[in-house]
């Protein structure tokens, strides 16, 4: 069963018009509604607040662009602001800018909101108000981390402020955000219930173990391996905060039916009409009904995956058998068999000399600036072949989104221990081999046991792994950000299938570059307009 965060009626409208009128900038209170207290009358009326703030913890939107910020995928039709900030044209005035900054601090706002006023309900026993208290302190820091991530220095307060307060607040180091989001999920974790002790009617709330694997993340962005190693030894070898395990079936732990599985940690919610997102309607192959292609997988994501028997993949081997199965688990190549909502397979034909499916649209490659893919491939993650996946028979998806995976952990806790000079075969079986044994690796030494090699070499497998398992869920950037990798892997020439034959022969699609400024971009431009209304924001060196 969904958790129904979706609410209705009176109260979302009146949730709505907050959200658009009242949670938009800092400079901006919020209406009388939720500061008086006869609205803070009973529970339902403060859990359609803390729904709410569920729903501006993260959004699909971001979760699916933040991967057209890496190298992972390439915008090829139009010209979004991510393409824009790749392209490194970006001023203070792009609108990701603003709007990742406004979308994080609206949220921040019905945190404070909630916090400042739950106690006013006399029906709520004092634990489930604690642990409410928990679940927004959750996404509250969440929220913070999000902002320090890719703002750095960023205005932080822990209740809410006034307008003139708003206008003169200054930003506090990113270094004591860090500490104070530390110690807030610290003290939730020791709080919130495990995802066990949850009923079916709670699945999708935050749990303790959400709050331990969080922590473990914003220790990763700090490169704190020690504490990365501490933090995902909390889930990995114990049971204090959830038992969580991978899913035996990578490209099915993605559908509807498996969303609760005990390998996501926490994922972003969405049910049936209430609340659904249709973003792949322009990421899928149009031969099942997408709309166009904005962006598409780069043959430098084809590349990073392994064959199946443990070797790098060569131009000796074949472009797509027998390679690690989560590529195509992951993305839709030429030949691809899909599988369309009737249960009827067709092989996806890309390649520019082959023959399209009778009755199908084309999905074949055309040349840059089409409606079809840019690069030569497709998405396939997150496409559930399941009709109940989607509301109107189009691509309004109900599938929660993740945000955090067990799998992550065990990335997390190999990097840590391998940089800790403390990878050993016991780590190895216990994360990566883990993973290729999922993913259906051969049962062969090369495919499965720890490699030969010292940190440098181990550092460069972990690392691929980390790309290949966690491919298009939006994860990519922050790791090239800080690997300090962005400012090479950004700047290269980017490439697509084997389907460009402007020279007489087929040979590799060619993308332009994109552009990364190492002095400028790993922060972005505190918004100008944030700027205009509050003169003690100082920008970012570069902008």
């Amino acid at each position: 069963m969904k958790m129904k965060f979706a609410v209705k009626g009176a109260v979302t409208i009146l949730l709505m018009t907050w959200l658009f009128t009242g949670c938009v900038k800092l400079d901006v209170v919020p209406t009388n509604k939720f500061t008086d207290e006869t609205y803070w009358t009973t529970e339902d009326k403060a859990n359609s607040v803390l729904s709410m703030a569920y729903r501006q913890m993260f959004s699909n939107d971001y979760f699916m662009l933040n991967e057209l910020l890496s190298d992972n995928v390439y915008n090829g039709y139009g010209t979004t602001n991510e393409k824009v900030i790749a392209l490194g044209l970006a001023d203070a005035s792009n609108a990701r800018f603003a709007n990742e900054w406004r979308d994080c601090y609206g949220g921040i706002k019905t945190c404070h909101t909630f916090l400042a006023n739950i106690d006013r309900v006399k029906t709520m026993s004092e634990d489930l108000k604690n642990k409410r208290k928990a679940e927004i302190r959750f996404i509250r820091a969440s929220l913070f981390l999000e902002l320090t991530t890719w703002y750095g220095d960023v205005p932080h307060f822990t209740q809410d402020i006034n307008l003139t307060e708003s206008k003169s607040v200054t930003r506090k180091s990113h270094e004591e955000i860090m500490a104070w989001i530390h110690q807030e999920l610290d003290e939730v974790a020791a709080v919130l219930p495990r995802r066990e002790d949850y009923a079916a009617a709670d699945n999708g709330r935050i749990t303790s173990g959400a709050a331990v694997a969080l922590n473990a993340r914003a220790y990763l962005y700090e490169s704190n391996w020690a504490k990365v190693a501490e933090y995902c030894d909390k889930l990995i070898n114990g049971t204090t905060y959830g038992t969580y395990s991978l899913f035996p079936n990578y490209e099915q732990l993605f559908w509807v039916k498996n969303e609760y599985n005990p390998e996501i940690i926490l994922s972003l919610q969405f049910v049936p009409v209430n609340r659904t997102w249709g973003n792949l309607v322009d990421y899928a192959p149009m031969s099942a009904n997408a709309r166009l292609c904005l962006a598409a997988p780069t043959q430098e994501l084809v590349n990073s995956y392994l064959m199946k028997n443990g070797h790098h993949w060569t131009t000796a081997d074949p472009d797509y058998a027998n390679r690690d199965p989560r590529m195509g688990a992951t993305m839709v190549y030429d030949g691809a068999t899909w599988v369309d909502r009737t249960g009827t397979a067709y092989p996806v034909v890309i390649n520019p000399d082959g023959t399209t499916p009778a009755n199908k649209i084309s999905d074949k490659y055309t040349g840059a600036g089409t409606a079809q893919t840019p690069t030569g491939y497709y998405y396939r993650k997150f496409c559930d072949p399941d009709p109940a996946a989607y509301t109107g028979g189009g691509w309004e998806s109900n599938l929660n989104l993740p945000l955090i995976r067990y799998a992550d952990v065990l990335l997390m806790y190999a990097e840590a221990k391998n940089e800790l000079s403390a990878m050993n075969s016991t780590v190895w079986d216990q994360t990566i081999k883990k993973l290729r044994q999922r993913a259906g690796f051969d049962n062969t030494t090369d495919a499965l046991d720890m490699p030969a090699g010292d940190q440098a070499a181990l550092r460069d497998v972990i690392r691929n792994e980390r790309r290949v398992e966690l491919a298009l869920e939006g994860l990519r950037i922050f790791d090239i950000r800080r690997w300090k990798t962005a400012e090479t892997v950004l700047t290269q020439e980017r490439h697509g299938a084997k389907f460009d034959k402007s020279s007489g022969s087929y040979d590799y699609i060619k993308l332009p570059a994109g552009s990364f400024n190492r002095n400028r971009d790993y922060l972005w431009a505190i918004p100008r307009a944030e700027r205009l209304l509050n003169s003690n924001l100082t920008q970012n060196p570069g902008y």
